[in-house]
């Protein structure tokens, strides 16, 4: 497990920066923010992505099922004197809770078994002119299976193994002696998984438009993480079905209802 998994602190200030300098660029290219536009992240986690829409005055409200994520986020921000809406709550047991222009949902969808429900959700959140911004990991990737949370350093640096068969893959994860609830959330997220032709299909069916792609080869949040600089995949590689994912270490997406 990397240290910036258990430094809460840092993982929250890593967020707020790609969210800055990446998120935000890519929405504003389709949707300016104004002090009336209104943000929702679902699985806001920290809130570290929502720091840089609130210091820019958006009316910010941000959701996850973790209490602990939700109480540490509304402590910062607090502290810092910022009004945002903090909801411990599951998306989708909350009534009430308003439309969107802009709905944020990053990291997660890859953790989700059930996505439709999920998107036909976050489609009825929406304003008619809002934007739904997704970003999340190719399965196929080299740490497509977040085998970056094993705590067991070799391991958790161990590029592609979640692609191997079932049983060698739980195989390795017990002899590297992982703990079986690390184990039992890497399965889950194996089961969850989600490959850009997966997404175009689930995004077909619910009934989006995809406003825009980009592929990208080094991740933006690597740049804070890792002192890499962002990469965007080829456009000749991005087009080649199935072997893309291999190579597409995260994906920003911005969708539409076309209904």
């Amino acid at each position: 497990m990397q240290d910036r998994h258990t430094d809460r602190e840092r993982y929250f200030l890593e967020q707020s920066i790609t969210s800055e300098k990446y998120f935000i660029p890519f929405i504003e290219e389709h949707k300016k923010l104004t002090e009336e536009t209104e943000i929702l992240e679902v699985g806001c986690g920290d809130g570290g992505n929502l720091l840089p829409f609130v210091k820019k005055q958006c009316k910010v409200t941000g959701v996850d099922r973790a209490k602990s994520r939700i109480e540490k986020a509304q402590e910062y921000f607090n502290s810092q004197g910022y009004d945002i809406r903090l909801l411990n709550d599951d998306i989708f047991q909350i009534k009430d809770i308003g439309k969107f222009d802009i709905i944020i949902l990053n990291d997660v969808i890859e953790h989700i078994t059930d996505k439709a429900p999920l998107l036909e959700k976050l489609k009825s959140l929406l304003k008619p002119d809002g934007i739904l911004f997704l970003g999340f990991p190719a399965w196929q990737m080299p740490f497509g299976g977040h085998q970056q949370i094993c705590r067991n350093k070799v391991v958790s640096k161990l590029p592609f193994i979640h692609l191997l068969p079932l049983s060698l893959y739980k195989f390795i994860l017990r002899s590297f002696k992982e703990k079986d609830d690390i184990i039992n959330e890497l399965l889950s997220i194996r089961e969850a998984k989600i490959t850009i032709e997966m997404y175009h299909k689930l995004v077909k069916e619910i009934d989006f438009k995809i406003v825009r792609d980009q592929f990208y080869f080094i991740n933006p949040h690597y740049e804070v993480k890792f002192k890499l600089k962002p990469i965007k995949l080829p456009r000749w590689i991005g087009s080649i079905y199935y072997i893309r994912n291999y190579f597409t270490t995260t994906i920003f997406s911005l969708l539409k209802s076309n209904s």
